[in-house]
């Protein structure tokens, strides 16, 4: 380490002590002036067998513990990087370097999963529903769906996902070392927006060295560091794809791409289903996504096509109305045919017209629609008047309008054989 560096890390470790309670937010505000301190930070982790390691994993969790925001972010951002030096401190089974960075990490994870009062918390999430639009899907572009009972039931309804209370560790074991590194994973993904490109680049660098060391991938990468496989377990992987993927569309495509292949060897290798569920459909959305990856500077995310949100319904949405118009224009046209179709047997046709201009409701030698119990005998035996011309049954629409026109075309047809012949016949031709 260069004295420059060590000279810079110094300065910050003293100007925090003596600064008061007032100018705490100041200061917090200020650290992302002092371009210098971060990497020196970084080359203070990296090398465990520094003495200035132990002063500041203290004065980092002094920062996260005075509960200022900008003050955990800055404690967060070397997460990534605490995380590989207890991994492989770990693995090379030389735990007596790290213990200031377990103790760091510890009292993260025992700040965060209690509230102010000291109470547990118990997380919730919401799983997303595809019957929902969201930023990256519009349900109208799925297909449709089909509206069943079972589906209207659970329309609006929302699957919650609790996780806690979990327990306080006070050291790493290996049955919970990867329980606290999930959780802290967890806390560093609830900032990704707020991380910087070195954080990012440091997320992607020690995911590919978690998956690949101990397997003949490590030689394709040609990481000469330790070569000690790593035990992982599959949701500590979906955490670091969760951080990966952000870092593929924020700036760094070429890391992010190689620590997105070599999380999904690993899944492979380990036969991890949550994991290979998530890398894949990360991996498949960057074939066809165009990634703003040019520039590094800014934040930036997935070009998404939204639809307009203007029209939700479709103009050829089945609904109620527009059943019954259908229903209605194909009733309107057996009609038509049944007029056309209905002609006397001498080639007279009964021409549709209204003598008396009386509305539909009643017909036009006075009988009314509602059927009367005694009809008029017809000389042939029909009755007129009779009750089976008409349905009562709302839902026998079309008999009821067919036999309101059959009812009013015989009568139309005994008025004008009164007005040619002077009698009661049906009309027929005489030759």
């Amino acid at each position: 380490m260069l004295a420059m560096d060590q000279g810079v890390v110094e300065e910050w470790l003293s100007e925090y002590k003596t600064l008061p309670d007032s100018a705490v937010s100041a200061y917090a505000a200020s650290l992302k002036d002092k371009g210098a301190l971060v990497p020196a930070l970084y080359k203070v982790i990296r090398e465990n067998y520094s003495e200035l390691l132990e002063p500041v994993c203290h004065q980092l969790f002094e920062f996260y513990r005075s509960g200022e925001p900008q003050l955990q972010r800055f404690t967060l951002q070397f997460l990534p990087e605490l995380l590989w030096s207890l991994l492989s401190v770990s693995a090379a089974r030389d735990p007596h370097t790290s213990g200031c960075i377990e103790a760091l990490l510890l009292g993260i994870y025992n700040l965060e999963i209690v509230d102010k009062d000291g109470q547990s918390k118990v997380l919730s999430f919401t799983v997303p529903s595809l019957s929902k639009p969201s930023v990256y899907h519009e349900p109208s572009a799925i297909g449709s769906m089909a509206l069943t009972e079972g589906a209207l039931a659970n329309h609006g309804l929302s699957r919650v996902v609790y996780m806690g209370p979990l327990l306080q560790r006070e050291n790493f074991t290996a049955q919970n070392r990867f329980e606290v590194l999930t959780f802290l994973l967890l806390c560093y993904n609830a900032a990704l927006s707020y991380m910087s490109s070195s954080s990012l680049q440091s997320l992607c660098q020690i995911s590919s060295r978690v998956c690949i060391c101990g397997y003949p991938r490590q030689q394709i990468r040609r990481y000469k560091g330790i070569s000690t496989r790593m035990t992982v377990t599959s949701e500590f992987l979906v955490q670091l794809l969760t951080g990966i993927h952000y870092a593929l569309c924020n700036g760094e495509a070429d890391l992010g791409s190689k620590a997105l292949d070599d999380v999904l060897y690993r899944a492979q290798l380990e036969l991890f289903p949550e994991a290979l569920l998530v890398g894949n459909a990360i991996k498949s959305t960057q074939q066809g996504a165009a990634l703003k990856s040019n520039a590094k500077e800014g934040a930036r995310s997935i070009q998404v096509e939204i639809t307009p949100t203007a029209s939700r319904i479709s103009r050829n949405a089945v609904t109620s109305l527009s059943i019954r118009g259908h229903r209605w224009k194909r009733h309107a046209e057996s009609q038509e045919v049944s007029v056309d179709s209905e002609a006397a047997p001498g080639g007279v046709v009964i021409p549709d017209i209204s003598v008396t201009g009386v509305s539909s409701e009643r017909l036009p030698n006075g009988d009314s629609m509602r059927p009367r119990s005694e009809g008029r005998s017809h000389p042939d035996g029909e009755t007129l008047g009779g009750a089976p011309e008409v349905s009562q049954d709302p839902r026998s629409h079309e008999s009821a309008t067919r036999g309101q026109e059959v009812r009013r075309q015989k009568s139309m047809r005994r008025m004008v054989e009164n007005d040619s012949s002077g009698s009661t016949s049906l009309g027929r031709s005489q030759h």
